[in-house]
């Protein structure tokens, strides 16, 4: 492990608590996630009705305000101009099979060695339908994943994992460390 003080005002017990903490569920998804842990063969079959205008709120709430338009053009502070009847309009395409993703618009973002990175953005109803389904089933395979993960969930991030990884190694005998790091891994996947 890589030189590095223990984080400012992070005990190793502090640390285990904030690093295995996990994100507050509204209330139907608390009884979908309840039965997925009581039943880790359950198959769920019916959720989409989860995914319902307060879920779209939250999802639009969860938006950064300055970040970039889609192919649509539509920006955060244009959307919530309306934001209950586009809100209300977007819950009823998505459950009457109307709702359509728009094309993702292709940016480029330069890297320190020259390169350039591509990325996808897409616009920004597909964002808040992206997020929302994301909670939805988050909520199913939360009860899935082991403590110590830590990758793309909810109220976890990478320091939450150095904390864990810290704490682990000042407190029980380590034998080995492995350090990857996957080039272009993910690449395929745009």
């Amino acid at each position: 492990m890589e030189g590095r003080d223990q984080p400012e005002g992070s005990l190793r017990e502090e640390a285990k608590v904030r690093t295995q903490s996990r994100v507050a569920l509204p209330p139907n998804l608390e009884r979908v996630n309840a039965a997925a842990k009581q039943a880790a063969q359950t198959r769920f079959t019916a959720l989409l009705h989860h995914v319902d205008e307060a879920a779209l709120y939250r999802a639009f709430r969860r938006q950064k305000r300055q970040a970039s338009a889609g192919v649509d053009g539509i920006t955060v502070a244009k959307y919530e101009e309306r934001l209950e009847g586009n809100l209300r309009d977007l819950c009823e395409r998505v459950h009457t099979g109307r709702y359509r993703p728009q094309p993702v618009r292709r940016v480029y973002i330069p890297k320190a060695d020259g390169g350039k990175r591509p990325l996808g953005v897409p616009a920004l109803e597909d964002k808040i339908v992206q997020s929302a389904v994301a909670e939805v089933l988050s909520a199913v395979y939360e009860a899935d994943f082991l403590g110590f993960s830590y990758g793309f969930r909810p109220g976890r991030s990478p320091h939450m994992a150095l904390d864990t990884l810290h704490t682990a190694i000042m407190s029980q005998r380590v034998n080995w460390v492995l350090d990857a790091d996957i080039r272009s891994f993910l690449d395929p996947l745009s």
